[in-house]
């Protein structure tokens, strides 16, 4: 079993008992900490207060919702989100990508596809795997720490989820050149793209208004049509 897992410190927010206890049983299994609690105050209060690596937040609760959790975190800090959504309600998904959340699942989801998703975010955010380079990735205003998991815009920090950290990460090293959409997915989501999968380009729209538009009012990442995303050097 690998160290860093048995380190991790997972919090499930999910108002059904029964399933949020089968995936604590998986989830511990499989080298994990968790904490669940079932309403959306108490996952607000742990999220802010408690000592969690990721928060796994389903969407639709009584009273307070996991978007509620979601914004109160993303009030707070970067701590790695993800999301439980209905099975094609694009509209809670969209909603929390926009808000900031790194991934969701639909549910129904088995705990190993949760598990895997989990440790994907993980390793993007860098709480399970660093980079090899100390040195910084420098673009115009841009500079990024990948091994520090650091941005700064004009000397002035970025505030960033581990998803835009990642997407924004392999756009720098790509300046001037298009990066597929399919490119973006393996690398900043670490899943294949899906079909009709908007998250790319919501996580590309909160990047774009977190920098400085060009000169001439361009937004400094470009969409190429039918081809990807590109980060434009000045």
């Amino acid at each position: 079993m690998n160290f860093y897992l048995m380190k991790t410190k997972v919090l499930l927010v999910d108002d059904d008992v029964e399933l949020a206890g089968m995936l604590q049983v998986y989830l511990e299994r499989e080298g994990f900490e968790v904490k669940v609690v079932h309403d959306g105050e108490s996952g607000i209060t742990e999220a802010l207060h408690g000592h969690h690596d990721i928060a796994v937040l389903d969407v639709m609760m009584p009273g307070k919702t996991g978007i509620d959790v979601l914004v109160q975190i993303r009030a707070h800090g970067a701590m790695p989100v993800l999301m439980l959504t209905a099975r094609g309600d694009d509209a809670d998904r969209i909603v929390g990508l926009e808000l900031g959340a790194d991934d969701y699942v639909p549910k129904p989801c088995t705990p190993r596809e949760l598990t895997a998703r989990i440790r994907a975010i993980l390793r993007r955010s860098g709480i399970a795997e660093t980079t090899s380079s100390a040195s910084p990735i420098i673009v115009g205003a841009l500079s990024i720490w990948p091994e520090q998991r650091r941005a700064e815009w004009a000397g002035h920090p970025l505030e960033l989820t581990s998803t835009e950290f990642n997407l924004l990460e392999t756009l720098a090293r790509n300046a001037g050149q298009v990066v597929s959409k399919s490119e973006l997915s393996e690398q900043a989501l670490g899943r294949p793209l899906a079909r009709f999968d908007r998250s790319i380009d919501v996580h590309i729209s909160s990047i774009r208004r977190k920098l400085e538009p060009l000169p001439d009012g361009r937004t400094r990442i470009l969409a190429v049509f039918n081809k990807g995303y590109q980060f434009i050097k000045e």
